[in-house]
């Protein structure tokens, strides 16, 4: 396991029964040779004293944003910060956060922090299963958050059941993981084409799809977060990302997607096509609006580049190239069929007849099918991001040991 050695890490604490666990989660990320800093809302010092955390920190804690001492600069420590752990989390904090509710210090440094985020919920059973929770939780890993699971047993309320804040040594863990994992991919280049593509049929009509762009932001995100520097090109879409690993190339059709996914996959070790790129473009595009002159308007169509197709032809030995079908009939036939001519080192197969997979959902459901592999890896019904890990986790053995 990698050290926390050097690392930095702010400490949120709301207020709960449980932050007196917090002492010694610090205590142990100093005892790793972690710089820690300690943020409390005021209502958390009423159960633990900034006076205990001060101590063991040899930082003054902050509670508020303007103190006696002064301005406490949120955005400062925000970009200070390797990760930041906010814990325990309380109902009212998770759903402050989740809405960009900024109340506190706390909330303001969560709302300014570059760095990961994890997020260890504490609170009584009844309130950690209500709907209203867990959409919290559905949107703070929308986010990009990390979520420490909660524990179970006995409650200060007495009932038993989940909710208990996770236990120092967990959450302590929950960070050792995260930085070994950062090293995965450590020193490689990654190219992600995400999105839809739009053809221009005239300056106000085009032909699209769904796609939102979903699946390969949170690609981006898993990437960057194993230490990747992502490259991605990424249709039009709603969405962005910030990062400072990810660069964003903004394109609007197959043929500018094309383009940039040609001059960029040269210098990368691993592309992955999540783009749901247009096969078709119009061959005309009308310079002014097409004004209805009949019951009937006939558009020629001629095909679009094939991104994918075109990068495994020039894929070099030691590029790794992951494809996405998304089929309707006869799936993992039609899916090998696409890897194989391709050049695909693994394929993402999405079925439209599985519930929560396709465009628009925050949730997949895939399939893997591997080129030296004949045996499928199926996936249940998982966020998004859930999902971007599942795919990556396939690369662990295409650059072994090369981080370490």
């Amino acid at each position: 396991m990698l050290s926390l050695s050097g690392k930095r890490i702010v400490i949120a604490i709301s207020g709960s029964i449980a932050v007196y666990k917090m002492a010694f989660v610090v205590r142990l990320l100093i005892k790793k040779g972690a710089d820690v800093r300690v943020i409390m809302t005021p209502a958390s010092t009423r159960f633990v004293s900034p006076l205990t955390f001060s101590t063991l920190s040899k930082y003054p804690v902050f509670t508020e944003v303007i103190s006696e001492e002064g301005w406490n600069n949120h955005v400062e420590m925000g970009l200070w910060a390797d990760a930041m752990v906010i814990a325990p989390a309380t109902a009212k904090t998770l759903g402050h956060l989740a809405h960009g509710i900024c109340d506190t210090l706390l909330a303001a440094v969560y709302l300014s922090a570059k760095c990961p985020v994890f997020i260890a919920p504490a609170m009584d059973l009844d309130m950690w299963a209500h709907p209203a929770t867990q959409r919290n939780i559905q949107k703070l890993i929308g986010y990009g958050n990390y979520i420490v699971p909660v524990g179970e047993g006995e409650l200060a309320s007495g009932l038993h059941g989940a909710g208990r804040l996770a236990e120092p040594e967990t959450i302590l863990s929950f960070l050792e993981d995260f930085f070994a994992v950062r090293q995965l991919m450590k020193g490689k280049k990654v190219l992600i084409t995400a999105g839809p593509t739009y053809e221009p049929i005239d300056p106000v009509r085009f032909i699209g799809n769904r796609s939102s762009g979903k699946m390969g932001i949170a690609l981006a995100h898993a990437c960057a977060k194993r230490g990747a520097e992502v490259h991605l090109v990424l249709g039009p879409s709603s969405l962005t990302i910030d990062h400072p690993l990810v660069q964003v190339y903004r394109v609007e059709t197959a043929g500018q997607m094309h383009k940039e996914a040609l001059a960029l996959y040269s210098d990368c070790d691993l592309g992955i096509m999540a783009a749901a790129v247009a096969d078709y473009r119009p061959r005309e595009v009308a310079d002014k609006k097409m004004k209805k002159s009949s019951d009937q308007m006939e558009i020629t169509l001629v095909k679009n580049p094939d991104i994918a197709a075109d990068l495994g032809r020039r894929k070099m030995p030691h590029q790794r190239l992951i494809g996405f079908a998304l089929e309707t009939d006869q799936e993992q036939q039609h899916a090998r069929g696409k890897l194989e001519k391709k050049n695909f080192d693994a394929i993402v197969l999405n079925s439209l007849r599985d519930k929560g997979a396709g465009f628009q959902y925050d949730t997949n459901k895939i399939t893997i099918l591997l080129a030296q592999d004949n045996k499928p890896r199926v996936f249940e019904l998982k966020s998004k991001a859930e999902v971007a890990e599942d795919i990556l986790d396939i690369t662990n053995d295409w650059w072994p040991n090369e981080s370490e």
